[in-house]
């Protein structure tokens, strides 16, 4: 990641840009584990400009989670033209993976478990997991639906899975990086067929 700079550029792409750097601090080390002043320091400005930009750590990470928590959920809504089709989970599992494919820290950031248990940036990460959240149970209630299936319990379950699938799934990614979106799509192409789910 290059240094941000301080002259020449408007606000709006410094504050791209320091995003940008935040992002890879956050996602990369954890809320706890990372100061304004590693943010700074990587992106080649003052502390105090940080500052005056985010107000606080609290403030980037905001900034962060804005950033992240939009392009999942537009993602995710966007594959959604399939909803009901076995085909709907692949459509997902690959609109994420092609989101994220430049921003490979998004997922970590939104799902840090060790965000403050309150405030403006733990309510933010609630609206866009509750979004994703909702999303994919629509996606498992659909697909259930579709093969005529209207135990609850069946739904509930499928959903649970769902969920915590895809957590894996990016987790897996995210310890190997030299995989790209459209080879993660065509592994988990893979897996869904010899599961029989796609």
């Amino acid at each position: 990641m290059g240094k941000a700079g301080t002259k020449g550029v408007s606000r709006a792409e410094r504050e791209r840009q320091i995003v940008d750097v935040a992002l890879e601090e956050f996602g990369g080390k954890g809320y706890s584990g990372v100061s304004v002043a590693a943010v700074a320091l990587r992106a080649g400005i003052s502390k105090p400009l940080v500052y005056s930009y985010f107000d606080s750590k609290d403030g980037l990470y905001l900034a962060c989670v804005h950033r992240v928590g939009g392009l999942l959920v537009d993602a995710v809504a966007a594959a959604g033209t399939r909803s009901g089709s076995a085909q709907h989970a692949l459509d997902t599992l690959s609109a994420i993976f092609t989101a994220v494919e430049d921003c490979r820290y998004a997922w970590a950031v939104l799902y840090d478990p060790a965000l403050p248990p309150a405030g403006e940036t733990r309510d933010a990460v609630r609206f866009y997991r509750g979004r994703l959240a909702a999303m994919g149970a629509a996606g498992a209630a659909g697909l259930l639906s579709h093969a005529g299936h209207d135990d609850p319990l069946d739904h509930q379950l499928l959903d649970h899975v769902w969920q915590y699938t895809v957590a894996a799934v990016m987790r897996w990614w995210s310890d190997h990086p030299d995989q790209s979106a459209a080879e993660m799509t065509a592994r988990c192409a893979r897996l869904l067929t010899s599961l029989g789910a796609g």
